[in-house]
C-alpha cells in the first residue's frame, strides 16, 4: 500500500485564510475542554471539599 502523504506537494503552502480557521477551531475545542473541565471536575471538587469541611468544623466546635 502507498503511503498517501507523499502525494502531498510540499512546495505549495497552505492560505493564510485556512491556517487562521484551522487555529480559532482548535482554540475553540480548547475553550470548551476547559469550561467543561471546570463545571464538571472542578466545581463539584469544591463543593465537596467545602461541605467536607464545613462538617469537620462543626464536629470539632461540637466536642469542644
Amino acid at each position: 500500500m502507498e503511503n498517501p502523504f507523499k502525494k502531498i506537494l510540499h512546495h505549495n503552502e497552505v492560505p493564510n485564510v485556512l491556517k487562521k480557521k484551522v487555529l480559532n477551531d482548535i482554540g475553540m475545542i480548547k475553550l470548551t475542554l476547559d469550561i467543561a473541565d471546570l463545571f464538571v471536575v472542578k466545581y463539584p471538587n469544591t463543593f465537596g471539599e467545602l461541605f467536607s469541611s464545613t462538617s469537620n468544623n462543626n464536629q470539632n466546635k461540637t466536642k469542644n
